[in-house]
């Protein structure tokens, strides 16, 4: 049913456990899933005005963690059986997954919520809520 699963990380413990359940969509079919993280550009101008380095440079170490961290939950979902595409994307995060979500033309996505309160989601929204509202697929939501 769920052939291909697009899974976004920011690498945090909550989308880590999102693994555990990634892990069960084998059994019901699930043969491939795109890792994808995304480096939210709204943040990178602020961090190169006050850090060292362009917003190239900032990036560019941002990519370079994320693709270490990435190995390691790829290596993690090969061991498991899956077919693993990587993928790192730079933009707003939930406009990022929609997009990947048409082109890969995914099934299913397995996001993990932050569970941030009733005021935080209403004045600046989550990811997870954005993407349950706009995704053509299914969409589990794994919680903290």
């Amino acid at each position: 049913m769920f052939k291909k699963i697009l899974y976004p990380t920011d690498f945090s413990d909550v989308s880590k456990k999102a693994l555990d359940y990634i892990a069960q969509l084998k059994d019901a079919g699930t043969k491939e899933i795109v890792l994808l993280h995304v480096i939210d550009e709204r943040g990178i101008g602020a961090i190169s005005r006050y850090g060292t380095g362009s917003a190239q440079t900032v990036i560019g170490r941002i990519e370079k963690e994320a693709r270490e961290e990435g190995k390691k939950i790829e290596k993690k979902l090969m061991q498991s059986g899956f077919i693993v595409k990587a993928r790192i994307e730079t933009g707003i995060p939930f406009k990022e997954i929609l997009t990947v979500e048409e082109e890969e033309k995914v099934s299913a996505i397995v996001i993990g919520s932050h569970g941030k309160t009733n005021l935080e989601e209403m004045l600046l929204g989550s990811v997870s809520e954005k993407v349950i509202r706009k995704s053509k697929n299914p969409v589990f939501i794994i919680k903290r």
